[in-house]
């Protein structure tokens, strides 16, 4: 049994697609908040994006929805990353 069942969970980002759905997904779980993704199974199976069929829900615990937000706000430019050369 999950630690969330029965918590109210909020959408915080609807993607177009379940490829732009993970980004957002990585980018909130890196940063310890918990996710669940919300899509109508026919649109995910064909890879259909008419009338919503392939939007994808992006939701957190209710109690996390201020600071995903926070954390979805942010952009960043290649110079902001630490990146460590090989």
């Amino acid at each position: 049994m999950s630690s969330f069942e029965g918590e109210k969970w909020d959408v915080v980002f609807v993607a177009n697609g379940m490829a732009e759905a993970n980004i957002i997904v990585g980018r909130l779980e890196t940063e310890g908040i918990p996710t669940r993704l919300e899509y109508e199974a026919v649109g995910a199976l064909y890879g259909l994006t008419l009338d919503g069929l392939g939007q994808v829900r992006v939701t957190v615990p209710s109690q996390d929805a201020p600071r995903a937000l926070d954390v979805l706000s942010r952009t960043y430019e290649n110079g902001d990353l630490d990146w460590q050369e090989k």
